[in-house]
């Protein structure tokens, strides 16, 4: 069954500077090869819901895709708010850090890690 996620497209993308950074916390971190990248909502956040992007081991209720190389892993129910999300990383004088271009998101935080759908 996680097969078939595999060869489909994840429902999120990761830009070049997201990836780079990714690729160089799994090394730096000696993540495993059972670990992949949990993205996905929780309720909270000054919007109503925040952002959840992390090193996980798969659950009952994911889906699993592979991103250049990286394992991606989101609970089913998360596609709705994220679906066409982008996932970037900053790494400048104004901003530092992993960003979240969410097209669901009918309004945002300053901070842009929490929304509202």
């Amino acid at each position: 069954m996680a097969s078939e996620n595999l060869t489909a497209a994840a429902p999120v993308t990761l830009t070049e500077g997201a990836l780079n950074e990714l690729k160089k916390l799994i090394d730096q971190q000696e993540i495993g090869p059972d670990f992949g990248l949990r993205v996905g909502v929780e309720g909270g956040g000054c919007s109503g819901m925040s952002y959840i992007l992390g090193f996980d081991q798969k659950k009952d209720g994911d889906s699993e895709y592979e991103v250049e190389g990286i394992r991606l892993f989101m609970n089913k129910a998360h596609g709705l708010y994220l679906a066409g999300m982008e996932i970037d990383f900053k790494n400048g004088l104004d901003a530092r850090g992993f960003t979240f271009n969410n097209p669901n998101a009918t309004s945002t935080c300053g901070c842009g890690s929490s929304f509202s759908a």
